[in-house]
């Protein structure tokens, strides 16, 4: 399981309806994660209905395309890997709004203002939850896709939502069935060529 969780753009099953229980318990496993302090300031937005579902849609696609214009212009010149992320990318952007179930993770920022400097600290109390989340919802035969494109437009997903000031958004996991059951492992560099062993230039076989 943990060698097999994609994310998975192309492969929903957008006609097939989720079960609210089935995402529930896949939260319940997600608050299980490690957290600073134990402080507990994750918040879950689950959106199943179509028009909020759509709403974000919206917003999703117009951040896609800003971000990405330049690269959707020069499809064919990608590399084939780039090319195939990439035009997944716009498919799960086209058909969002589609997908049965939108969970955004957030997590509660005194003032809503995120810290100078390095923010590793803030983000480990949400991001390792959410990946439980959608490690547990592949075990009950659901994908996710991981995405943040969303976040170049917060505030208008914010105030679509009604969340307060002081909550941040850190993800947005399209959650729906898949349409095969089987998946490899993704491609990946070779161990050896990102591992430093005692230092930085203690790279090691």
């Amino acid at each position: 399981m943990l060698t097999t969780t994609r994310s998975v753009r192309r492969g929903l099953d957008l006609d097939r309806p989720v079960d609210l229980d089935v995402v529930r318990d896949c939260l319940r496993i997600a608050l299980q994660a490690p957290n600073g302090n134990n402080r507990q300031s994750w918040r879950w937005i689950v959106l199943t209905d179509p028009e909020i579902r759509a709403g974000v849609a919206d917003v999703y696609r117009a951040a896609f395309h800003d971000r990405n214009a330049d690269r959707l212009r020069r499809l064919d010149e990608l590399p084939a890997e780039t090319r195939s992320v990439m035009s997944g990318a716009r498919l799960l952007a086209e058909r969002l709004h589609r997908v049965p179930v939108l969970v955004i993770p957030c997590i509660d920022v005194p003032g809503g203002r995120l810290p100078d400097g390095n923010q590793a600290g803030l983000w480990a109390s949400l991001l390792p939850a959410a990946w439980s989340y959608a490690l547990a919802a592949r075990s009950r035969g659901l994908v996710t896709a991981w995405t943040a494109v969303h976040l170049d437009r917060e505030r208008e997903v914010a105030d679509l939502l009604g969340l307060p000031p002081g909550v941040r958004q850190g993800a947005l996991l399209p959650t729906a069935y898949p349409l095969r059951t089987t998946f490899r492992p993704g491609p990946r560099r070779p161990l050896e060529e990102v591992l430093h062993l005692n230092g930085w230039h203690g790279q090691g076989s």
